[in-house]
C-alpha cells in the first residue's frame, strides 16, 4: 500500500467543485480545502506505483478545472499518540 499526498492548484473559484469530485473517490481518504499557495490537499491510498499512475491519469487529469499537482508520496507512517 502506498500513501500519497497530492496538492492542488485549482482554476480560480473552482475549489468546491474539485473537492466534490474527490471526496467520494475511493481511493481519496481525506481531502481539505486550504489557504496558501494550493488550494486543496488530498491523502490517496494506492496499492502501487501503477494504481497511483492511474489515478493521476483517469482521475485527477480529466479534472478540468485542477490546474497543477504536486503528489509527494509517503516514506514514513506513522500517528502521534
Amino acid at each position: 500500500m502506498i500513501e500519497a499526498i497530492i496538492l492542488i492548484v485549482t482554476r480560480p473559484g473552482a475549489e468546491k467543485k474539485v473537492y466534490d469530485q474527490l471526496k467520494n473517490h475511493p481511493k481519496v481518504k481525506e481531502v481539505y480545502k486550504v489557504y496558501g499557495e494550493y488550494d486543496l490537499i488530498a491523502r490517496v491510498e494506492v496499492e502501487d506505483i501503477r494504481d497511483l499512475d492511474e489515478f493521476h491519469d483517469n482521475v485527477l487529469r480529466k479534472i478540468k478545472e485542477i490546474e497543477v499537482t504536486e503528489t509527494l508520496i509517503a516514506s514514513t507512517y506513522g500517528i502521534k499518540e
